[in-house]
């Protein structure tokens, strides 16, 4: 069964911004002031990072335009490098980098929901643990019931936390209450060393607007909408993390930021008091749920685009013709998630494991826009959508780009980078046995068509 397009732009664009705007924003600063220990480099490692990512989805938009496929993160890296790289870098996704990024979220989620279930209470990491169960359970049966329950549900979410985000900045930028204690703390570390570490966490936060090619038969017009889509997303979040940023740093400082675990929290209490506390906790809950809703929609066309391609079994690509839902590719993909959460622990474990593959992955599948139009030339085709400008220039600067962030988390978290590298070299036999299961089923007859022969 065949993935029909049932998405508009605007379903596509707040699913660039949920993408995007997960609740690493509402985490990850605080990780970014623990290395830039100065409002300076703090400030220069998010709007850096945020005009690079805008390189990145410049460049990603193209690819949309020219790839409009089912599960395109996967799909343009099989036609370009062989399936064989691309099973290996999707088999680190499939089982680590959306499995865990996406725990960590129900993680985060659930830390901020907890104490308003158990306010006044501690509640301990089993707790957090089991909330973050139920939210993945309850998402699940969303997305079961069909791709536009999960797009109506996603709109609302993702313009939940746009406004959030905005009455938050806004209440900040009014306080009159100015942070105690010194402005910064001390740079025990070379500045370009901070920067570079600093940067790490600021990609965690502004990743996720590649996988929006992942809805290439989800999207009408595809290749005119998953362009825009990308564009006018990137831009709202651009808009959203420069100004929560700088709000957060007048509300609290940049030490005050660093020892904020819970840093949008603490700023709404410093803001509004209690109450505001308690309201914000909330609606940051509703941005996690956001992220892990879209993270749950776009995931199994990955799965479908590997099923066609016989590097996944056959049922990770059966659609429901109804709700255009890939029932057992979702299920899979929930318990997945869900083993995330008790195996990998926290936040900050989760992001050192993510980064290194998904920089490196990123960076090979940005790389595939040469390959893509020099094919184009090769062919005649012609092409009137969007063209990333300055070409080839940001492309390679992009690319190089990347490969110096996933060195970086080498240098500086080299045990989970090698980690990670020994499950991504661990995809390659597994790809030879998905495509000898496959081969054998192929060349094995259904019952009852064998050959028969002639009665005497």
């Amino acid at each position: 069964m065949s993935i029909k397009a049932k998405l508009t732009t605007f379903d596509a664009t707040m699913i660039v911004v949920s993408l995007i705007i997960g609740i690493g924003i509402f985490r990850t600063p605080a990780l970014v002031a623990q290395s830039a220990r100065t409002p300076a480099l703090f400030f220069a490692a998010w709007a850096l990072g945020g005009l690079i990512s805008l390189v990145g989805a410049l460049i990603f938009a193209e690819i949309g335009g020219r790839f409009a496929k089912p599960g395109g993160y996967y799909k343009v890296v099989a036609e370009n490098y062989g399936s064989g790289l691309a099973f290996m870098l999707n088999w680190t996704s499939v089982v680590v980098l959306n499995g865990a990024g996406a725990a960590a979220v129900a993680l985060i989620g659930a830390e901020y929901l907890t104490p308003i279930l158990f306010h006044g209470q501690t509640a301990g990491r089993e707790t957090v643990q089991m909330t973050a169960v139920g939210l993945i359970l309850v998402l699940l049966v969303i997305n079961y019931l069909g791709i536009k329950t999960g797009a109506w549900a996603q709109n609302v979410l993702s313009l939940l936390k746009v406004v959030m985000i905005g009455v938050l900045a806004a209440a900040a930028f009014l306080s009159r209450k100015a942070p105690a204690g010194p402005p910064s703390l001390p740079l025990d570390r070379p500045w370009l060393f901070a920067l570079g570490v600093s940067f790490i966490y600021v990609f965690y936060a502004y990743g996720g607007y590649q996988n929006t090619i992942n809805f290439g038969a989800d999207v009408r017009d595809a290749r005119r909408n998953v362009p825009r889509a990308i564009f006018f997303g990137i831009l709202i979040v651009l808009a959203c993390y420069l100004t929560i940023n700088v709000a957060y740093v007048k509300a609290l400082g940049v030490p005050g930021v660093a020892a904020a675990k819970l840093v949008a929290a603490e700023t709404a209490r410093v803001t509004f008091g209690e109450i505001g506390w308690l309201v914000v906790s909330l609606a940051i809950f509703l941005s996690a749920m956001g992220f892990l809703n879209v993270t749950l929609m776009q995931i199994p066309r990955v799965y479908y685009s590997m099923a066609e391609d016989r590097t996944l079994p056959r049922p990770f690509m059966a659609v429901n013709p109804r709700t255009q839902t890939q029932e057992f590719g979702l299920l899979f993909l929930g318990g997945l998630i869900l083993a995330s959460i008790f195996l990998l622990g926290t936040f900050e474990n989760i992001v050192n494991y993510v980064m290194f593959l998904d920089t490196i992955t990123l960076a090979l599948v940005s790389s595939s826009i040469f390959l893509l139009r020099r094919k184009a030339r090769r062919s005649g085709e012609t092409y009137t959508g969007y063209r990333v400008p300055l070409y080839p220039v940001l492309p390679i600067l992009f690319v190089v780009f990347m490969l110096t962030i996933a060195a970086n988390v080498l240098l500086t978290q080299t045990r989970e980078a090698l980690l990670g590298g020994l499950f991504f070299a661990a995809g390659f036999p597994v790809f030879l046995l998905m495509r000898a299961v496959s081969r054998r089923r192929e060349d094995t007859p259904p019952p009852g068509s064998g050959p028969t022969s002639d009665p005497p």
